[in-house]
């Protein structure tokens, strides 16, 4: 009875499909169709990998058909705006939603409102706990103090009593994200609109379920950034293939049986690939082991609470890699042999709901539809609905001979997995994407990183660890480049991935359009003086190309472009000049008049650049990263802490990308970036740090003792070492630690390193070298460190110890001014 759904879901699909909007292969039980399926709805064949129409919809479960279609973040408004033309606008609306006045801020909103101050409305919202669902009720219930602060300040109870009567109701309107219904007529036969302040966008009033209950259809358009990720990637990739003069890829046809692909999973190379992307599924990878893509839908169904605490895992690994190994039931792996082809796929395990419906189909004739209505009976866990199955299970298993003990022991395992069953059909779809994913990175592994790169540009934390898995990869990520840098990152033609134009900060869309509009029109800019004059500087001021010059993306228009230090240097002293005669040309140009000598002054310009301006003292490798990470918010062309990158190995053995959530202490280390402090309802600060070491960031919570025992060590771009305890962070989805002690790391060293060894060159005449190294160590006597000298001739070598007197704090100034002396290599702290 649903055919005008299908066909209209089939018609806007087709039309993105047919003007390139990337659509996900389905999703939900949808996916589980066959007719979905015909009508290219859906990519996934659900009789090849055993998914049910009746898990979608069904004679004895008759409610509307529901497709949640995934669309690229970037077309998914073309194709609502296609709808709207192509149904009629007065037919096409999306739904409202109604943000409401909850406990915090339905306080403050009533305190302004009724002239109190900010202050004290500011310190009642904070006696409230910050929890998911929190009333007012519930708060004073909980908050001794609050009660007491009610008492004691008549006008927070006046505030109080008025938040109470308001709390939960409308406050403001806002648009789904998703939701777009359309209607047989006219939108205003059914529902009241809402129009927002600028006349723009149309809203039907009634919220997603009263638009249901009036018998309209709601249509999900859902944004899924992979399928942006892949079209990027795909885009880049077609590019090169056409450049180069192969076949261009079609991501729909890739084989799902590519043993590269298999193989990368297998070593849970897996950042960036959809879904799969998590520490704790890495782990989960390492043990599974895809080799078929049955296994990779069985890991995103697998991943989740239900299955991980009840042992269903474990016992799906033991299965896989073990088939004669026990598992934690005591059941053979098939109960019956009908079962066979039905837990085949699963290694015998029943892990999907639809699994749970064949078996009542095969063993105790159930229609699929009466099947869909157990499988719901025991997700609920009903006992009087239990019970009545269970007799109707039993019942249909005897008429096909099957023993009473036998059908009561499989309803019993069916009972105890159908509350963790996952939906095949949503498993199936979205393996489909992870596959593609993974497809991508190892067969193109550049062009796939720079699509993911784009897709969270802004977000600099995890742009940290995507270019740590490009170092993984052995591939190059170059600064931003302006003469081939496109917006979103790139990759060029030596393979390397081009940081996009778009990830400076302080740099908008419009300035880098004008600039690659310039580049395309003109050509490639010759020098720092043709840049500064071709430019719209109503679009790009000077603090934009102050950015553009500290994040590297001019360092080609000099001929010092191989030294950054220098380029940059240079750059920067020419850069008044230059925006100078661009101000002046600009000017001249737009008051009519002709200067004389304007074009002499700037063809000679650049002259400049070979001679007094290359004498420029260069940056030093601090000074450049350090307006690297103010520019891109990291460090690019190296890492303040790759110094101590052997010592931190050598002193606490692993990197932040390698933690793992353990409740036994573990020691980290890395750079301090960023510090805050929090103050908690108790009035204690706890103090919340991120240390980067290149691969990773972490966060790190120091409690109020602890704090207080330490601040006046937490100095920014300073290495530290944090003891604590790592735990999962249900919240952002990564890791949390919860420190127990810190220090810097010259004390750590201290505590771990007892002598340094200093390795005099043989080039260097004895007394020269004993002469600089009492040079070296004279101003940091007084630690606990024990100096070793060894000497090195050419037929002979010696290894002497310096006297208590000679003992050293091994700070880094001593580090760097030994290495500095005698080599880098010829410097060693020894435990």
């Amino acid at each position: 009875g649903f055919p005008g759904y299908f066909l209209i879901v089939m018609d806007f699909i087709r039309w993105a499909k047919n003007n390139k909007v990337p659509v996900g292969p389905g999703r939900g039980s949808g996916a589980g169709s066959l007719v979905a399926y015909a009508l290219k709805i859906t990519d996934l064949d659900p009789i090849h990998y055993d998914l049910l129409f009746e898990r979608f919809l069904n004679p004895e479960r008759v409610s509307m058909p529901d497709f949640d279609i995934d669309f690229c973040m970037e077309g998914r408004d073309r194709v609502i705006d296609y709808v709207a033309n192509r149904y009629g606008r007065e037919a096409v609306s999306q739904i409202v939603t109604f943000g409401t006045m909850a406990a915090k801020a339905v306080v403050k909103d009533v305190a302004r409102v009724q002239g109190k101050s900010y202050g004290l409305a500011d310190r009642l919202s904070k006696m409230i706990p910050f929890e998911v669902g929190m009333t007012l009720s519930q708060a004073l219930e909980q908050e001794k103090p609050l009660q007491d602060f009610l008492q004691e300040d008549a006008e927070a109870q006046e505030i109080w009593d008025m938040a109470e009567q308001l709390e939960g109701i409308a406050r403001n309107c806002g648009k789904h994200a998703g939701g777009v219904v359309i209607a047989p007529t006219k939108l205003t036969d059914f529902a009241p609109l809402y129009c927002d302040e600028q006349g723009e966008s149309l809203v039907t009033q009634y919220d997603k379920d009263d638009v249901e209950s009036v018998g309209l259809v709601k249509f999900d358009f859902l944004g899924l950034r992979t399928l942006t990720i892949i079209d990027w990637a795909v885009d880049m990739v077609n590019e090169r293939c056409r450049a180069e003069g192969l076949d261009e890829i079609n991501i729909d046809r890739i084989p799902l049986d590519d043993r590269k692909t298999y193989d990368s999973l297998k070593r849970a190379e897996t950042t960036a690939v959809f879904q799969l992307e998590s520490r704790g599924m890495k782990d989960l990878i390492k043990r599974q082991l895809p080799s078929n893509f049955e296994d990779i839908i069985a890991l995103v169904a697998l991943f989740r609470p239900g299955p991980l605490q009840s042992g269903m895992v474990d016992d799906f690994v033991k299965r896989k890699n073990d088939p004669n190994e026990p598992v934690s039931y005591p059941h053979p792996k098939y109960q019956h042999e009908d079962l066979i082809p039905v837990l085949e796929p699963t290694y015998g395990i029943i892990l999907y709901q639809e699994q749970v419906m064949q078996i009542a189909q095969v063993l105790a004739g159930y229609s699929l539809g009466e099947a869909d209505l157990l499988r719901r009976a025991m997700g609920k866990k009903k006992a009087e609905e239990m019970a009545k199955q269970r007799q109707m299970f039993m019942e249909g298993a005897s008429k096909r001979g099957i023993s009473e003990e036998l059908s009561s022991n499989i309803f019993d395992l069916m009972e105890k997995f159908a509350g963790y069953g996952f939906n095949k059909s949503h498993s199936a779809a979205y393996a489909l994407v992870a596959y593609q994913t993974a497809w991508l990175k190892a067969h193109y592994p550049a062009e796939f990183m720079a699509a993911v790169m784009s897709a969270d540009m802004q977000n600099t934390d995890k742009l940290v660890g995507f270019i740590d898995e490009c170092k993984r990869l052995g591939l190059e990520v170059t600064p931003p480049v302006v003469n081939t840098g496109q917006f979103q990152f790139s990759v060029n033609t030596d393979g390397q991935v081009v940081y996009g134009l778009g990830a400076i900060k302080g740099l908008g869309e419009g300035a880098i359009q004008s600039i690659i509009d310039s580049r395309q029109l003109q050509g490639p800019y010759s020098d720092l003086y043709d840049f500064c004059s071709r430019i719209d500087q109503r679009k790009l001021n000077r603090r934009g190309a102050e950015a553009m010059l500290n994040a590297g993306a001019l360092d080609n228009l000099n001929q010092f472009a191989e030294d950054p230090d220098r380029c940059r240097a240079v750059l920067e002293s020419q850069l008044e000049e230059a925006i100078q005669i661009a101000e002046q040309a600009n000017q001249n140009q737009a008051s009519g008049m002709t200067d004389m000598f304007g074009d002499i002054v700037v063809s000679a310009a650049p002259t400049h650049e070979g001679s007094a301006k290359s004498a420029v003292r260069p940056w030093t490798m601090k000074e450049r990263l350090q307006k690297e990470k103010d520019t891109l918010g990291l460090y690019l062309t190296g890492h303040p802490v790759d110094a101590y990158a052997d010592e931190l190995k050598m002193l606490i053995g692993r990197r932040l990308c390698d933690l793992r959530a353990d409740k036994k202490p573990q020691w980290l280390g890395g750079l301090l970036v960023e510090r805050r402090v929090i103050k908690t309802k108790r009035g204690d600060q706890l103090c919340i740090l991120t240390l980067d070491d290149r691969s990773a960031r972490v966060e790190v919570t120091l409690f109020s003792d602890l704090y207080a025992s330490v601040e006046s060590s937490l100095i920014l771009d300073t290495v530290v070492a944090v003891e604590g305890t790592v735990q999962y962070d249900d919240y952002s989805g990564g890791l949390r630690v919860r420190a127990e002690q810190l220090m810097p790391l010259l004390e750590l060293r201290s505590l771990k390193f007892n002598s340094l060894r200093v390795d005099l060159p043989e080039n260097l005449h004895a007394e020269q070298q004993i002469s600089s190294l009492r040079e070296c160590l004279q101003d940091f006597r007084g630690g606990s460190c024990t100096v070793r000298v060894k000497l090195s001739k050419k037929d002979c070598e010696g290894e002497f110890e310096l006297g208590e007197e000679w003992k050293v704090e091994p700070r880094d100034d001593l580090l760097h001014e030994l290495r500095h002396n005698f080599g880098m290599d010829s410097v060693v702290l020894e435990a």
